[in-house]
């Protein structure tokens, strides 16, 4: 039994939109859920899981300029801004906060729905 958090924060590194999927599930499948609660912004940031064509061809038909970093394996090299890419830590910091708490860091319960509250929980009460 494994679980994968997706987030979405603001530019302040609060939490917008948290999501758990399957832990086998990659980052490409669960980007579409994600991208719809998408609040106004102009850039997204996110990490190579994130590094697709489709996903970056959507951010920008939306208007959002995405900051992914490429995959090493990627063919066409394409171009991100590092000095923005920096800002990433922001999003770290908001998943190594919610891991502070114990239940979530060693996943005491076994439903999703009520780890999924968990975290909800240890964000409202981290960051409201």
């Amino acid at each position: 039994m494994s679980s994968r958090l997706h987030g979405v924060c603001d530019s302040k590194g609060g939490p917008r939109r948290l999501h758990l999927s399957e832990g086998q599930c990659s980052d490409f499948t669960e980007a579409d859920v994600a991208r719809k609660d998408l609040p106004p912004a102009a850039t997204v940031i996110g990490d190579q899981g994130y590094d697709r064509d489709k996903i970056r061809k959507m951010l920008s038909q939306q208007g959002i300029t995405p900051c992914i970093l490429p995959r090493r394996c990627r063919k066409k090299p394409v171009h991100y801004s590092k000095r923005l890419h920096r800002e990433r830590h922001k999003v770290e910091n908001l998943f190594s906060r919610q891991k502070d708490w114990r239940p979530i860091a060693t996943r005491y319960d076994g439903c999703a729905h009520a780890f999924r509250s968990a975290i909800l929980l240890a964000a409202t009460v981290l960051f409201w």
